[in-house]
């Protein structure tokens, strides 16, 4: 069997040597504000955690004010190690107030994960209830003369103007989705690639038909 070539991506791998400083910085910060052995490797990872966290809920399309939120809030977090690291900060002097932050830190990363896990389960929730149809009373019967039935006119359908870019885009993802998966592509699922409204998600899947 010939070995399959093996294909470098530039960008991944840059992507992972700047992950793994950071990953670096963070741990010797925390080791230096007193938290050592296993802990000081925890702090990194409870960071990237939450960035994966709050990018994952910005890619929901739900929330992104929130998700925008733990967003910045993990990376200023990843960035002030990278910054103090990097000679600005005596590690062998740490000032009390970056002991007490760094100390802080894990009740903040809990709070942080657990809004934006749970926090996107309880809208979904929220939003199945109001969507479920209530009760339908029944109808008392009327008596009235039997008229001919007429056949309603058929509605024009009613499509907001999409940027044609847009439609290429979505024509795209619509396209890979069918290789994939050998099925059409939903309008909840072209919502969640695209990161759009909804009214205009469904707008662009008039255009795929």
């Amino acid at each position: 069997m010939r070995a399959l070539p093996v294909r470098l991506d530039a960008v991944l791998v840059q992507a992972l040597i700047a992950a793994a400083l950071s990953f670096a910085h963070l741990h010797d910060l925390a080791a230096a504000a007193g938290q050592h052995g296993w802990k000081a490797w925890a702090y990194p990872v409870s960071v990237d955690l939450l960035l994966v966290a709050a990018w994952r809920r910005l890619r929901s399309g739900e929330a992104k004010a929130a998700g925008w939120c733990w967003f910045f809030v993990a990376l200023t977090a990843s960035l002030g190690a990278n910054v103090a690291t990097a000679g600005l900060l005596d590690l062998n002097d740490v000032p009390a107030w970056l002991r007490i932050l760094v100390a802080g830190w894990p009740a903040i990363a809990f709070l942080g994960g657990t809004l934006l896990a749970h926090g996107a389960t309880a809208d979904a929730s929220t939003g199945e209830r109001e969507s479920a149809p209530g009760p339908i009373a029944p109808e008392a019967p009327v008596s009235a003369p039997e008229l001919p039935a007429v056949e309603p006119e058929p509605a024009l359908p009613s499509t907001a103007p999409v940027p044609p870019a847009l439609v290429r885009l979505a024509r795209k993802v619509a396209d890979e989705h069918r290789a994939r998966t050998g099925t059409p592509i939903d309008t909840s699922t072209l919502r969640a690639r695209l990161g759009v409204p909804l009214p205009l998600a469904e707008a662009l899947s008039t255009h795929l038909t």
